[in-house]
């Protein structure tokens, strides 16, 4: 009995020592990408296009982390720093529609709807980074989202063959919030790698959209 309870406390912690390994290898994979990339709003470097990555919203209107993020997209447009906005999320999202939410907020902002252009399809990071660069033909970006999941972002639009720098947009946001966020932040490394090792396409393809190209 002692020498099966042995191999079980061996065996959880072979287990455990395997996760950390993954998690603090996509970390550390992650950090080398972005090293040097993350930038304050007025830091940051010139791009054609600002990517910002969707988020909840509620009752169409979107919520603090991604009014964060939207705010940060006007300022880089108004200073002259992009001269597009890609909006990605998933406009049929358990929230409501990001796209529609996003568009509005930027236009209301005294943005001009002929530069922003819409990914409905951006269903996590991994398939916005991959869908700009393979369906919008983005290969210049800022990409805009707050915390360790501006870094994650930079990583995975380097390695679709974007020349992507992050911005890390404010959020006036409880700490419980940031809290929960900093937590799935850290649970979302290993699925960089699975993602990265598989070559998945995205979710959902469509056919190159040129919106961009047209209106630059």
């Amino acid at each position: 009995m002692r020498r099966v309870g042995g191999k079980l406390v061996r065996l959880v912690g072979a287990g455990i020592a395997l996760v950390l390994v993954i998690v603090l290898g996509s970390a550390g994979w992650v950090a080398y990408e972005s090293f040097g990339r993350v930038h304050d709003i007025a830091d940051a470097p010139k791009a054609p296009v600002v990517l910002v990555l969707g988020s909840q919203v509620r009752d169409g209107k979107p919520m603090k982390f991604l009014t964060g993020r939207l705010d940060a997209a006007v300022a880089l447009v108004e200073s002259g720093r992009a001269q597009a906005i890609l909006v990605s999320g998933d406009a049929n999202g358990a929230s409501g529609n990001e796209i529609a939410a996003m568009t509005d907020y930027l236009v209301d902002a005294g943005i001009d709807s002929s530069i922003i252009v819409g990914d409905d399809h951006g269903l996590d990071t991994y398939d916005s980074c991959l869908r700009a660069a393979e369906t919008f033909g983005v290969t210049d970006a800022l990409v805009v989202s707050q915390g360790l999941h501006v870094s994650r972002a930079v990583a995975l639009c380097r390695d679709a063959g974007i020349d992507a720098h992050g911005v890390d947009a404010d959020c006036d946001c409880n700490p419980m919030a940031v809290a929960r966020n900093f937590g799935r932040e850290w649970l979302a490394r290993p699925k960089v790698v699975l993602d990265l090792m598989s070559g998945r396409p995205p979710a959902v393809q469509t056919p190159p959209d040129d919106a961009l190209i047209a209106g630059g």
